[in-house]
């Protein structure tokens, strides 16, 4: 490599940028006294060259390289003050990953080397081993891996169904995808996958994090792998080890074929902390450059770290060159690589200032004002481990938010559990209770009964208790309050009596999401019967155990499903914006939402009890009129041990009652009701019916 000399550069574009001529390096370090360039040889094994960076404007450090070519490897060493105690963690014989680099060459190692202390001693010692071995090296990208993506894709939130995924879970099982792009970024758009996922009417994929994160110390030495991912450390690269032939391309393909297969693309985003763990963990980018600015420490002992994640650390989201990072990751991500929206972890860490959570706080009134940001998909995962953490609700009303009450009651509900349906009453109608406020709409709660975290559907109906001895926890990990259901036996059973309850089951839950307003979110595979065999925190197992086990599917329940996501998509009353609070419509004089008992009475809610119930939809009384405004939904759920008959009300002149849905009659088709007075509904089962008029009325 030949001798490069370096000028000061520019400030404003930060990271490095490769004009054709060299690379402008921009680097954020408040209490640095000195940041070198370090460069590598293609290989990544030998230091070349080091570089004091020239200037410092501000905070901000830069240098120009001249005649540096793209796709040279480097790092950073920042020196300062080693001072855990007064919250400062510089040690120059540390290489570090550039926070703005958006390739990496090479993987993490963990080793004694990567710490910035001597791991024989405590934090406070100084570690003068040297890390670079041992870590990746950041890459000057070439400029054309950069061209603007073509648009993103706009859906009426009212229509969209979330298909949570795992970019390699997906499809490393997969038969008919490709075996060299399974596992891949572009296996996940394969062919197989698109097809699977318009028969089921998905409209929207969102991805467990793929920004770029390493494996876990703890877990590397017991064998195992972070699999999930939710352990960022490069937050404008994509993560490498899911890269198929067409490598960092293979990323932008992968969103664009599902862009013009009519299918969004959504990541799951991981802001509120770091992969560099507390005070013990390594020093691999953010702790060495700035410990001090980058993450917020606690008042009165700086040497720790505020651990509102749970994880360790938590970034310093105050700090105005920490959140110019964070928007600027996520507006690299949808304006270079297309994707459609954003999932934020813990996002309640997100929001918080130095008094506590604020729905209008620094971040998200960030977002909200910027001309890229506010035009995509927000979705908050709207708790954390802080103070005051639990935020369901409360977020602004650009933002839909997980809603885990609604997983939690309808398991409770099909799993007979008292006063349960009471509280689904609410979820049935899109959680009004929590989100009808500030003009927000029913779309704003994020519905779903399991999702990554946690049991698979499968396995809600066949464990009462979590198995995750695999995670090498002494099975201490995962939820403990699955309200989860056996169905009699723990575990696989040949049991066909069992088998059929638990389908049932199955059934129960996906109609209940499905036909609630709202905006659903299935866990991939669970259209399938995808079983993790009990353990309901896998996120260590990247094996079999965590891929979708595509080799026996249940293509019944998948015939299901696409016909729960078919019958939501043609009948508005089901899926609505406005909320529903029986008001009279001026169209017909009829109120938007009636509650009846299977009699067509007024239901007894003060009932403990209460286990059947029936609940007639119709179009919002604040909806604009139109051809849809005579939709009517009668849904009925019994989850009684008894077939009962369910009163209908009077079909209108020209209309009859066709039953659509019927869980305890999962293939059949549609059919009129015989009776237009009443409809027969089996034992534990949900049916749905709807008005049908005849041609010209």
């Amino acid at each position: 490599m030949s001798r490069f000399a370096i000028k000061s550069g520019t400030p404003k574009t930060m990271g490095v940028t490769h004009d054709g001529e060299g690379a402008n390096f921009a680097v954020f370090s408040e209490h640095a006294r000195q940041i070198d360039l370090c460069l590598f040889s293609p290989d990544g094994k030998t230091e070349m060259q080091r570089l004091p960076l020239p200037e410092r404007t501000g905070p901000v450090w830069h240098g120009y390289v001249s005649g540096l070519p793209h796709g040279t490897l480097y790092g950073y060493r920042a020196h300062g003050l080693y001072a855990p105690e007064q919250g400062h963690r510089f040690n120059p014989n540390k290489l570090l990953i550039d926070p703005y680099t958006h390739e990496l060459h090479g993987t993490f190692t963990d080793a004694p080397e990567i710490y910035g202390y001597d791991v024989s001693s405590d934090d406070l010692s100084f570690s003068t081993s040297d890390s670079a071995a041992f870590m990746p090296k950041s890459v000057i990208s070439h400029p054309d891996l950069f061209q603007p993506a073509l648009s993103s894709l706009t859906q009426p939130p009212t229509s969209e169904l979330i298909y949570e995924a795992h970019a390699k879970g997906l499809t490393k099982l997969h038969p008919g995808v490709a075996e060299h792009l399974r596992g891949t970024y572009e296996g996940l758009a394969s062919d197989a996958i698109i097809d699977h996922l318009h028969k089921i009417g998905v409209s929207t994929i969102e991805l467990l994090p793929v920004q770029a994160f390493p494996d876990d110390g703890f877990l590397v030495k017991k064998g195992l792998r972070n699999y999930w991912g939710y352990n960022t450390i490069g937050f404008f690269a994509p993560e490498p080890r899911y890269f198929g032939p067409e490598g960092f391309t293979g990323f932008r393909k992968m969103v664009q074929k599902f862009h013009d297969n009519g299918i969004r693309v959504i990541l799951d985003v991981v802001y509120n902390h770091t992969a560099e763990g507390d005070h013990r963990g390594p020093t691999l980018s953010f702790r060495g450059l700035d410990n001090a600015s980058y993450y917020r420490l606690i008042g009165g002992q700086p040497r720790y770290y505020v651990n509102d994640a749970g994880t360790g650390n938590t970034l310093n989201m105050i700090n105005p060159h920490v959140l110019r990072m964070v928007t600027d990751s996520l507006r690299f991500w949808v304006t270079q690589m297309g994707v459609d929206g954003f999932r934020f972890d813990l996002a309640t860490t997100l929001g918080r200032e130095s008094y506590g959570f604020d729905p209008n706080g620094g971040f998200l009134d960030a977002l909200r004002q910027d001309p890229v940001l506010s035009q995509v998909r927000l979705i908050a995962e709207p708790w954390d481990l802080g103070p005051g953490g639990y935020q369901l609700g409360n977020f602004p009303y650009e933002f839909s938010e997980w809603n885990d009450t609604f997983r939690d009651t309808t398991r409770r509900f099909w799993k007979g559990d008292d006063h349960s349906t009471q509280e689904l009453g609410s979820k049935l109608l899109g959680s009004a209770d929590m989100f009808d406020r500030s003009g927000r709409r029913t779309w704003a709660s994020i519905n779903f009964v399991t999702s990554h975290d946690g049991f698979t559907l499968a396995d809600t109906c066949a464990y009462n208790d979590r198995h995750n001895d695999p995670n090498l926890e002494d099975g201490r990990d995962g939820h403990s309050a699955n309200y989860s259901d056996n169905c009699g036996i723990e575990g696989p059973t040949d049991d066909a009596v069992i088998l059929a309850r638990r389908g049932r089951r199955a059934r129960n839950m996906l109609a209940t999401m499905f036909l609630s307003q709202g905006t659903p979110m299935l866990l991939a595979g669970d259209e399938i019967g995808n079983s993790q065999n009990g353990n309901n925190n896998a996120y260590c197992q990247d094996n079999a155990s965590g891929w979708i086990n595509w080799g026996r599917p249940d293509r019944a329940l998948t015939d299901f499903v696409a016909r729960l996501a078919a019958f939501r998509r043609d009948h508005p009353a089901v899926r609505q914006s406005h909320f529903l609070h029986s008001r009279t419509r001026e169209s017909d004089g009829l109120p938007d939402v009636i509650w009846t008992d299977f009699n067509g009475q007024p239901l007894e809610w003060r009932d403990p009890a209460l286990s059947r119930l029936c609940l007639i939809k119709r179009p919002s009384a604040e909806t604009t009129l139109t051809e849809n405004d005579r939709d009517v939904v009668v849904i009925g759920f019994n989850r009684s041990g008894k077939r009962a008959q369910m009163k209908l009300p009077k079909a209108p002149p020209g209309a009859q009652w066709v039953r659509q849905i019927d869980t305890g009659n999962p293939t059949g088709h549609k059919r009129t009701e015989h009776d237009q007075r009443s409809a027969v509904i089996q034992a534990a089962s949900v049916i749905a019916i709807t008005l049908e008029y005849h041609e010209g009325e």
